[in-house]
C-alpha cells in the first residue's frame, strides 16, 4: 500500500508543495523514501542533501549514502558540518536523520548496529551449516564388503564405487560379499533447524517486525487471518511510526513555518471487515454516527434518509409521522359529515 505524504497548517490540510511531490528531481517521491528508510534501517543514519534558493527556500534533497558521509564535531563534539566524497557541506546543507541517538555520539543507529552481537550470531549459524554439507568429512555412506580388504583394494573399491554411482541416481547392483548403507546425520536432530528458526525469530524482532509477515512461525502459535492482520496493524502502529515520524518531522523542519508533513497511516491502520462493522454497529447504536457518516467511511455513497444520528431518532421521526396521521384523520372525517 502506498502511503501519502500531506501538508498541514495546524490541522487543516493544504495543497501539497512541490517538497512533498517531488523531493528529487531525479526520481520519484517512493524512491527518495525508499532510500532514506533503508538508510535509516540499515545504517541507522540517513542524510539529505539541501537545495535551496536564493532566498533560502529549500528546492530539493537528494537522498546520500551515509557509508560516504562523515561528520565533522568539534572538541565539545557539536556536529559543524559533513564531508561528502570529500568536499565539505555545513548544516543547512546537508539533513541528517537518525533512528536511535546515543549521547555523545554523532552517530544514529540502527538495529544492526545495536544487536551486533545477535546478528553475527545468525551468520556464524548459517555458515556453519553451510561447510557441514560440503566439508563435514562424515561420509555418504559406508560400502563394507564380507572379505577382508588390504588399503589397496579398499582404494579400488572407493574409486570404483565412485566412478559408477557417483552422481547417478538409479539402483545399484551388488554382489553377496558388498553392501551399502547410508549415513544420515539430521541437522535437526543436532538441533540445527531449531537454531535457524529461534534466529528468524530474533531478527525479526530486533527489527520490530511480526514473525508472521517474515513466514517464519513462533512455535506454538497459529495463524489465523484476523491475528495476521492484527500483525499488520502492530507492524504499522509501533515499528513502521518509528521510521515514519522522523522523516515526518525532517521535511517539516525544510518547510515554511507553520506548514507541518504527515502521513496518512489510515489505510495501513485500518481494522479489518469484521472489527470495522462491529465499531459501526456500536456507533450507531450509541448515536454518534449516522449511517451516511458509516458508508463514507466504507466509501459507499449516501442513502436518502441516512443523516439521522441513531435510531431512536428514526422512531421518532415515525412516531411524528404517526401523529401527523391522527391529527389529518378527525380533520378528514368532520369534512365528510359536512359534506
Amino acid at each position: 500500500m502506498q502511503l501519502t505524504l500531506d501538508a498541514y497548517k495546524g490541522d487543516e490540510p493544504i495543497e501539497k508543495p512541490l517538497l512533498l511531490r517531488r523531493p528529487d528531481s531525479d526520481e520519484s517521491l517512493s524512491a527518495s523514501l525508499e532510500r532514506t528508510s533503508l538508510s535509516l534501517c540499515l545504517n541507522g543514519n540517513a542524510f539529505w542533501r539541501v537545495f535551496r534558493d536564493n532566498q533560502g527556500r529549500v528546492t530539493g534533497i537528494r537522498v546520500l549514502n551515509p557509508l560516504d558521509v562523515k561528520i565533522e564535531v568539534d572538541s565539545f563534539g557539536n556536529v559543524t558540518g559533513y564531508t561528502y566524497l570529500g568536499r565539505k557541506y555545513d548544516t543547512t546543507e546537508i539533513k541528517h536523520l537518525s533512528h536511535l541517538r546515543v549521547f555523545g555520539q554523532p552517530e544514529g543507529r540502527g538495529p544492526i548496529q545495536a544487536c551486533h552481537a545477535e546478528l553475527r550470531g545468525a551468520l556464524d549459524v548459517r555458515d556453519h551449516g553451510a561447510n557441514w554439507f560440503q566439508d563435514s568429512g562424515v561420509p555418504t555412506g559406508i560400502l563394507s564388503s564380507k572379505t577382508p580388504l588390504n588399503a589397496e583394494n579398499a582404494e579400488k573399491a572407493k574409486a570404483r564405487w565412485i566412478e559408477t554411482q557417483g552422481g547417478h541416481r538409479g539402483p545399484a547392483i551388488l554382489d553377496g560379499d558388498w553392501s551399502w548403507q547410508s549415513v544420515y546425520l539430521s541437522p535437526e536432530d543436532a538441533q540445527w533447524l531449531q537454531v535457524r528458526q529461534f534466529d528468524n525469530t530474533a531478527i525479526a524482532r530486533l527489527f520490530g517486525i511480526p514473525a508472521v509477515l517474515m513466514l517464519a512461525a513462533v512455535e506454538g502459535s497459529s495463524e489465523t487471518y484476523a491475528n495476521i492482520g492484527q500483525a499488520e496493524t502492530t507492524f504499522a502502529k509501533y515499528t513502521l511510526t518509528r521510521y515514519l515520524r522522523e522523516i515526518e518531522e525532517a521535511f517539516s523542519d525544510l518547510l515554511p513555518r507553520g506548514t507541518v508533513a504527515r502521513f496518512n497511516l489510515e489505510g495501513l491502520l485500518r481494522p479489518d471487515a469484521t472489527t470495522r462493522y462491529a465499531l459501526h454497529t456500536q456507533a450507531l447504536t450509541a448515536g454518534f454516527m449516522s449511517v451516511n457518516e458509516v458508508r463514507s467511511i466504507e466509501n459507499l455513497p449516501p442513502i436518502p434518509g441516512g443523516d439521522h444520528k441513531t435510531q431512536a431518532e428514526l422512531d421518532a421521526q415515525a412516531e411524528q409521522f404517526e401523529q401527523t396521521d391522527e391529527t389529518a384523520a378527525p380533520d378528514q372525517e368532520e369534512e365528510a359529515s359536512d359534506e
